[in-house]
């Protein structure tokens, strides 16, 4: 919803009695964020796939070709329409005109072109005369859903010094610690209601919740085993996303064995236990690389702990069952949940060992950033090193022959869906939040409210 249709209804609201006042957007004010990453740089074609915090931090600055809308499909953006020639291999772009950079410089065809080089190597970008043209190598059928991604934020790139193209423009920036955002009054979708954002970085959990108590921050983090007490004590909590939680190995499979002993372990693993006590019930036990909400097939995927049918497979085969595990280890959660992996793998009569050094299989955190499943299966599939999933056509059914080809492969164990979670200050109104963790702070106005 836009700014000026936003206003009109709150507006009509007002003639129907007064109990909305309070609601009544206004301008001004400064929103303050924190958060526990600490990236060294805002350009987006040196970001990697980090949390969704940072992910809607490169939104604030800078602007795609396109963006999703609720349903996952792509809408227009930096670029008002486009195409692709049979084999979806060239794909053709039309350029809004008459956009500028945050140094009022043109966002022209050439500079959009040479700012998707950065970001993609491997492919090769021309501009045209009302446009630019994308040849990749393979095929990329869910192009526009990609070019929605933070990562390929428009950005101009000067001497050193980086331009943004999207509402705020960067005021201040300290590498890893402090990052101050104006916003623009030339955007071209109107200017935000709050005046700037300030976000602090590399910020504890603990700080960061004191920050909000105290009335520093307005919008914090909340790690998902705090949700739920966060919001025993009355604090605002909403969710921000989901992650997938899964065990990807490095290698796949050599041998039947080895496969049954994959399954084994898949069997064993009780996701319910770790979803009600390490979680706290903020997960969603997962037998499906993608979420049931974006497909509506994961139901038929089971996620239940069946123990019987574990031992019972592992003792189907004399193979070697002996694998070491890795983990992040700067986060106390993933060694937590790591280490109850480690107990449901020996009752199912297998052995892990946790490894900080190069391991056979690895707990991984993987934010789904985006609403269109056939990009975000191929992204799962990237990370896990397999190879790209084959999609017949954008059915249903294609999209479950694509998932359960990639699960059959026993390269990837899904665990959890995990919700991630914020904690809003009472005078942040309007906030919202897709599905795939995307922020509209472009709407968010500052109340009157006191501490």
């Amino acid at each position: 919803m836009t700014r000026t249709a936003l206003l009109s209804i709150v507006a009509a609201s007002l003639l129907a009695g007064t109990a909305f006042g309070a609601a009544r957007p206004r301008y001004g004010g400064t929103l303050r964020l924190t958060t526990s990453a600490a990236p060294a740089s805002v350009d987006p074609a040196s970001s990697t796939l980090g949390t969704l915090t940072i992910a809607n931090i490169y939104r604030l600055l800078f602007d795609t070709l396109v963006v999703l809308d609720a349903r996952g499909k792509p809408q227009p953006a930096l670029a008002t329409a486009w195409q692709a020639e049979p084999g979806e291999q060239r794909w053709h772009f039309q350029l809004r005109p008459g956009l500028t950079f945050q140094d009022g410089t043109a966002i022209t065809a050439d500079a959009i072109a040479a700012s998707l080089r950065a970001a993609n190597a491997n492919w090769k970008v021309f501009p045209t005369a009302n446009g630019i043209d994308i040849e990749c190598q393979p095929a990329e059928p869910t192009l526009p859903s990609q070019l929605a991604l933070p990562a390929y934020g428009i950005a101009k790139r000067t001497a050193g010094k980086l331009s943004a193209s999207g509402a705020f423009a960067i005021s201040r920036w300290d590498p890893g610690k402090k990052l101050t955002l104006t916003a623009r009054e030339d955007y071209w979708r109107g200017r935000t209601f709050v005046d700037s954002i300030e976000i602090d970085m590399a910020k504890s959990f603990r700080d960061q919740i004191i920050a909000l108590d105290l009335n520093q921050a307005d919008v914090v983090e909340i790690p998902a085993e705090q949700a739920r007490h966060a919001t025993a004590e009355g604090r605002h909590v909403g969710n921000s996303g989901v992650d997938l939680l899964a065990l990807v190995f490095t290698r796949d499979s050599r041998s039947p064995d080895e496969s049954k002993l994959r399954d084994a372990l898949a069997m064993g693993i009780d996701r319910a236990a770790i979803n009600n006590g390490l979680l706290q019930g903020q997960g969603e036990p997962a037998g499906t690389l993608l979420p049931n909400w974006m497909t509506g097939y994961a139901f038929l995927f089971p996620a239940e702990l069946n123990l019987g049918s574990a031992r019972r497979m592992r003792a189907e085969t004399l193979a070697v069952s002996s694998w070491s595990l890795g983990y992040d280890a700067a986060d106390p959660l993933s060694r937590i949940i790591a280490e109850r992996i480690v107990l449901n793998a020996r009752d199912a009569g297998l052995t892990l060992q946790l490894s900080s050094a190069t391991p056979d299989l690895r707990l991984q955190r993987i934010p789904l950033q985006s609403l269109e499943p056939r990009f975000v299966l191929t992204m799962l599939a990237a990370k896990a090193g397999m190879p790209v999933p084959k999609f017949a056509d954008d059915s249903s059914a294609s999209l479950y022959a694509a998932e359960a080809a990639l699960l059959q492969s026993r390269r990837i164990i899904p665990l959890l869906h995990v919700r991630n979670s914020l904690g809003l200050g009472a005078n942040v109104k309007n906030w919202t939040v897709d599905r795939d963790g995307t922020w509209h702070p472009e709407d968010v106005w500052l109340g009157g409210e006191k501490p």
